[in-house]
């Protein structure tokens, strides 16, 4: 009997939408499918394969209207905000432009002794392991120019957004992509990671949480299959005595809060000089205090439930723990009226301290710590005080300053006076715990494809 994957809606708790999960073989079958399809894939020339996959990006935005109230049932982000069609499409646009050029022949010399130049060949079938927190955005990243590549996908995605999948292929699908080439598949950890362990894959890209990019890498282990990892975050932000102290507030606490906290590159802990420190508290507060809690399918809600009632109970505990040993919360939880179930109030928390749990594991919820700072020194050492390294966010007028400060922080990227956006032109890293990969930019389709030299001697 096949097992069964649940979404369970944070709206109300019910079972919103369940798949069977495949089992071995019948993965091992999706797999093969995929492998044979990928040659033709890969021989189709590439403008042929960039239309198809913008026609798929198209017929997604098609369905916009019924994905953003699918959203809020799956995984509870508001239906006020639209949903995520504009980063979506942003991204596939930005990588189908520059496919040609990132994925040309790069010519050593081609001279009447010689012909030397190095391909960049696709990998042959690459895994998407997909997270629920932006689950078309994070998807797309890697389905974009892992199929412009000419490589053939199989789609994990999440339980909690189960149908996304399922609905990206069906667009995809009707745009003219070859069912075998994009397919969308339930599976369940066990068979994800047997697979894996077979060689199933030329790689893998993995979105989620520490422990299950251990276990990616695990299974992969004396494989030689690449593996990408975005794992888990604390993101800081740095506000300096010379920052636009209103678009810093008014920013950073966005950062924090939207999505419930649940941005990979949320901010999680903020750091303000003390000469601004009380009046970015006090600011911080107001819009806080201004936030609707509610059924994300009304208008008017600016903060849903958090995905699963399971990430609001650590999100409760890391604010507890937190008061228990001193910090101060700032917001009375009692004006967002009843918070239970996956519905957690949001927090700002002062008097924290880098012994507490809310500075130091990742929160992934609405609730975010602020200390007093003296100045760049003291911020840097405590910004670098983390086992993630994802964003950093620096506040200064000075961008001189802010590069100096920048090339000091362990981190992917560096932002200043911006923060929790993806520009698609740059490279998508981390570094320590975050995990290890390329996402996005021209430096993607190196990481999706593999190099192949020809040193051809002319007769």
């Amino acid at each position: 009997m096949s097992k069964m994957l649940q979404c369970v809606s944070p709206i109300d708790g019910s079972v919103y939408a369940e798949r069977p999960a495949l089992d071995f073989n019948s993965a091992a079958v999706a797999v093969a499918r995929a492998r044979e399809a990928q040659r033709d894939w890969a021989a189709r020339p590439l403008s042929e394969r960039i239309s198809l996959v913008m026609a798929g990006v198209a017929a997604v935005g098609a369905m916009n209207d019924e994905i953003v109230p699918e959203l809020a049932w799956q995984m509870g982000r508001p239906v006020r905000y639209g949903g995520e069609f504009g980063g979506f499409e942003e991204r596939a646009t930005y990588m189908s432009g520059i496919a040609e050029s990132a994925l040309a022949p790069l010519v050593i010399e081609e001279s009447t002794q010689f012909s030397r130049r190095i391909e960049h060949r696709p990998h042959g079938v690459v895994l998407v392991v997909a997270p629920w927190n932006y689950p078309y955005m994070t998807a797309i990243n890697t389905i974009a120019p892992a199929l412009i590549a000419g490589n053939t996908v199989l789609l994990k995605h999440a339980t909690q957004t189960l149908l996304v999948g399922e609905r990206m292929a069906r667009a995809f699908h009707s745009a003219g992509v070859p069912e075998e080439v994009f397919q969308a598949v339930f599976l369940d950890h066990e068979v994800t990671s047997g697979l894996i362990a077979g060689r199933a894959f030329g790689f893998v890209n993995f979105t989620g949480s520490v422990a299950g990019g251990k276990a990616m890498e695990q299974a992969a282990a004396g494989t030689f299959t690449a593996v990408s990892t975005e794992l888990g975050g604390k993101d800081p932000g740095y506000v300096m005595e010379d920052a636009n102290l209103e678009a810093a507030v008014d920013t950073l606490i966005d950062g924090a809060m939207f999505n419930s906290g649940q941005c990979c590159c949320g901010i999680e802990r903020i750091y303000v000089h003390e000469k601004h420190y009380t009046d970015f508290v006090d600011r911080a507060v107001a819009i806080v205090e201004g936030y609707r809690l509610g059924n994300p399918l009304e208008q008017d809600t600016t903060i849903g439930p958090m995905a699963h009632r399971r990430f609001a109970e650590e999100v409760r505990a890391q604010v507890s723990e937190a008061i228990a040993d001193g910090a101060k919360p700032m917001i009375d939880a009692r004006r967002f009226g009843p918070a239970e179930g996956a519905y957690v109030a949001p927090q700002i928390l002062t008097d924290v301290t880098h012994e507490m749990r809310i500075m130091r594991d990742e929160t992934f919820g609405p609730a975010v710590g602020i200390m007093k700072v003296s100045g760049d020194d003291e911020a840097v050492a405590l910004m670098n005080d983390s086992q993630f390294g994802l964003t950093a966010s620096l506040w200064t007028a000075d961008i001189d300053r802010a590069n100096a400060i920048g090339a000091q922080i362990e981190t992917g990227t560096v932002f200043a006076n911006r923060c929790d956006y993806l520009d698609p032109a740059l490279c998508w890293t981390g570094c320590k715990d975050t995990g290890r990969g390329v996402g996005l930019s021209e430096l993607a389709y190196g990481a999706l494809t593999r190099p192949k030299s020809y040193h051809l001697k002319k007769a």
